[in-house]
């Protein structure tokens, strides 16, 4: 192929050409061309066989070799509005001080509505968080022969921790095996790994060590390897497990309001809102067999995973949470809890550069010093993002102006 040919190959339209032709697959573009050629040249083909315009997805603002490790086939971005709630004071284990929370999101009413939230928080003196538990999970599953089989590799598991602990750790500088915890049902057996990824979200991590725990169990044992996840982990997914025993980082932010202040600036009284919480977020979700507790704390919590550069898909698991309100002493106590907040300031779309741009608001892009601590911050800013949420959702349902709102604001 000859100097021009290459030139030939990197012009949009010829590549475009090429796939329309079958010689090329768009998957194959990369190859042909630098990453914005071949996402124009993608472009180019599905807006001849679809009859989209596609200028707005193709008018980005950085350059598309900085997301080759986040998506294939690359044709553009989709742009999310991005607004900042607060500054909210925060009394964090990890975080500390005012913050502006930055949320991406359609939905017209959310950002005011949180804003007003972190407002009443800070006027109350800020609020409190604390990661309770980390804990990225991964759960192979393994075929035995019987419950004699299960039984012995339970055992041999509990005998032998530290030595799948090391296969595990030998695949990475960053993770750390807390602890494995085995599952029976019938002749499968399900094996619980649990890793400390610091500020790495770590999903990938986990699996990555887990396999090469895997081959160990395999090579002693008379285990099977079915496959490397076993959906006892539980990634992606609702599942009890890990509302009960946590899963990423175990998040909680909590408030008292003083009765003067609910008043004057929610429109209603703390004991309207601890009833309102009992009924609605507690016997209401009771009633409905819901995992979350909550009046919408996955609002919040997907704004935060879109705008950080979060997994958009753990927010099923994110939203795993528990508010409770209760008077004290004429005063609101309200908490959030998140039990399986899975989050990280490393890697994933956190190096995409919007994203990076938004984890800089808030002070904790990249590592931590010590390790662990700018995602455990983020944790604490999400969990009183939610908290602010919950609060003015809860206040505006209580006084009865919820449907006034969103007409003032024409949402």
């Amino acid at each position: 192929m000859t100097d021009a040919d290459d030139a030939s190959d990197a012009d949009p339209e010829s590549l475009a050409e090429r796939v329309r032709a079958g010689d090329l697959r768009l998957h194959e573009l990369d190859d042909h061309a630098d990453a914005d050629a071949a996402a124009a040249a993608r472009r180019l083909v599905v807006e001849g066989e679809t009859d989209a315009s596609l200028e707005s997805i193709g008018n980005y603002g950085f350059p598309a070799e900085r997301a080759e490790s986040n998506i294939e086939n690359m044709l553009g971005t989709v742009q999310v509005p991005v607004g900042v709630a607060g500054p909210v004071d925060v009394n964090g284990g990890a975080a500390d001080g005012e913050a502006y929370l930055p949320l991406a999101t359609t939905e017209g009413a959310l950002l005011a509505s949180v804003n007003r939230g972190c407002s009443v928080l800070s006027r109350a003196g800020g609020a409190n968080a604390r990661v309770l538990k980390s804990g990225m999970t991964r759960a192979p599953v393994f075929r035995v022969t019987d419950v004699v089989e299960a039984e012995a590799l339970v055992s041999w598991v509990r005998d032998n921790t530290d030595r799948l602990a090391e296969a595990a750790e030998s695949t990475t500088s960053h993770g750390e095996v807390l602890d494995v915890t085995p599952y029976v049902v019938g002749n499968s057996v399900y094996l619980r790994f649990r890793y400390d990824t610091k500020d790495a979200m770590g999903m990938n991590m986990a699996t990555i060590a887990t396999e090469a725990a895997c081959d160990v169990v395999e090579s002693e044992t008379a285990a099977e390897l079915v496959a490397l996840s076993g959906n006892l982990c539980t990634d992606k997914k609702p599942a009890a497990i890990n509302a009960v025993e946590g899963r990423g980082r175990t998040v909680t932010a909590d408030v008292t309001i003083p009765r003067e202040v609910v008043e004057e600036r929610l429109h209603t009284t703390p004991g309207d809102i601890a009833e309102l919480n009992t009924r609605k977020n507690l016997v209401g979700s009771a009633k409905a067999g819901s995992l979350g507790f909550n009046a919408h704390v996955a609002n919040v919590v997907a704004a935060m995973f879109l705008a950080t550069g979060q997994d958009e898909a753990q927010v099923v698991e994110g939203a795993n949470a528990i508010t409770t309100a209760e008077e004290r002493d004429g005063d609101l106590y309200l908490s959030v809890s998140l039990a399986s907040l899975e989050v990280g300031t490393v890697g994933g779309g956190t190096k995409l550069p919007t994203q990076s741009e938004a984890l800089d608001v808030l002070g904790i892009r990249g590592g931590g010093d010590p390790a662990g601590s700018n995602a455990d911050a983020l944790a604490e800013y999400i969990a009183v993002g939610a908290l602010a949420g919950e609060l003015s959702l809860l206040s505006a349902l209580a006084s009865r102006h919820l449907s006034s709102a969103h007409a003032e604001l024409g949402r």
